[in-house]
């Protein structure tokens, strides 16, 4: 059984939240956030419910991370789906011992790689922005009652995503596997085939490469 059509909605009819900002505490996305094993086998045994429940729970980080990847609206909600439609294909390869959230990443990740290599991506590619009709921006809610500072808080995010889709794409993988997705640097090398060490040095390249494009942006 293929995902139910309540979980086939877009980013914006769901109202998805923004993803973190860059800094946020990568243990603050673990905290709490997988689901039990009982739920997990029956996730794996293709229960519809469980499913169900499982798509509506890791919906907005998939979208999440595919969208700072693409930087695209439409690319981002049409690769979120095409991603559960892969996670139910793989669901008897689940671990039912382990946080799924991993597992969820290498096989979004390899959905946009897999597009990055294709001739629709290179001629379809373009500068993203969050302004306009960005879900991110527009269903961000800080909560601060102060309009000014809200609308600073959306112009660095502006300026972050910017200058993430100028890296080239391992180094965009790294700091958003790890400071939006919340995987540690072993969990990064197992998703994206590469050593531990490399994982850790691509990082910090990755870091030092942002640093410089947001220099003459950002105090």
């Amino acid at each position: 059984m293929a995902p139910s059509a309540s979980s086939k909605t877009s980013a914006g009819d769901r109202g998805v939240a923004a993803p973190p900002p860059a800094g946020a505490s990568p243990a603050s996305l673990r905290t709490g956030d997988a689901p039990d094993r009982a739920e997990l086998e029956r996730v794996r045994a293709r229960d519809p419910e469980a499913l169900e429940a499982f798509f509506e729970r890791y919906f907005d980080r998939v979208y999440g991370l595919v969208y700072r990847l693409l930087g695209d609206r439409t690319l981002a909600e049409d690769m979120t789906q095409e991603v559960f439609l892969k996670v139910h294909r793989a669901a008897h390869q689940l671990d039912p011992g382990r946080d799924p959230a991993p597992w969820i990443m290498t096989i979004a990740h390899n959905a946009c790689r897999d597009l990055w290599r294709s001739n629709a991506w290179k001629l379809t590619r373009r500068a993203a922005s969050l302004d306009g009709d960005s879900p991110l921006a527009a269903t961000l809610t800080r909560g601060t009652n102060d309009p000014e500072r809200d609308l600073l808080a959306d112009e660095r995010e502006r300026l972050v995503q910017d200058a993430l889709l100028k890296l080239p794409e391992p180094l965009r993988v790294a700091i958003v596997m790890h400071d939006y997705q919340g995987l540690g640097h072993e969990e990064i090398a197992a998703a994206t085939g590469v050593q531990h060490a490399a994982a850790r040095k691509r990082y910090s390249r990755a870091l030092a490469a942002l640093a410089a494009l947001l220099k003459d942006t950002l105090g």
